[in-house]
């Protein structure tokens, strides 16, 4: 018998990034990661937060106003989240399933940890100095960075 309903391996981890992205509390960008092994397991999770121990009502998450009034200072990204989250040995070999394109900053984090491949969901940002500089090095250390390629599946899970 033919199975016709299951999903790839990329739509699994895609789909967990996805879902690991509603755990945030910001409220203009949600993303999420999933860290897969070469063999397909889940290495670790993250999605973009505030460190452990901060409340996320006592600090800002608006996009505008001086630096320290803005959600940018505070908020750990759902890559270097994942990556600090990670409780094994090594991630080198690994792929990292991201819903947005990493910042140079999240870049860099994904170069020294040793993750050979990154799958994104957007690049909305892709005009930006920092996503810019993000792909310079990702291309310079041979990381390799495609589009997730959607099939378009609707699936309904409750919960």
């Amino acid at each position: 018998m033919k199975r016709t309903n299951y999903i790839s391996w990329d739509e699994y981890f895609m789909g967990v990034a996805k879902l690991s992205a509603l755990r945030s509390k910001d409220p203009g960008t949600q993303v999420g990661c999933c860290i897969a092994t070469a063999d397909n397991r889940i290495a670790s999770l993250g999605y973009n937060g505030l460190p452990r121990g901060c409340k996320d009502d006592e600090f800002p998450w608006n996009r505008e106003g001086t630096p320290l009034e803005t959600k940018y200072l505070y908020v750990v990204h759902s890559e270097l989240n994942a990556i600090l989250n990670f409780s094994g040995d090594d991630l080198t070999g690994c792929k990292i399933y991201v819903t947005l394109f990493p910042c140079n900053e999240c870049a860099k984090a994904i170069i020294q940890s040793g993750i050979k491949e990154i799958v994104y969901g957007e690049d909305r940002y892709s005009d930006t100095d920092s996503v810019k500089a993000s792909k310079k090095m990702l291309d310079a250390s041979g990381v390799i960075h495609r589009k997730y390629e959607s099939s378009n599946k609707k699936l309904t899970i409750e919960i």
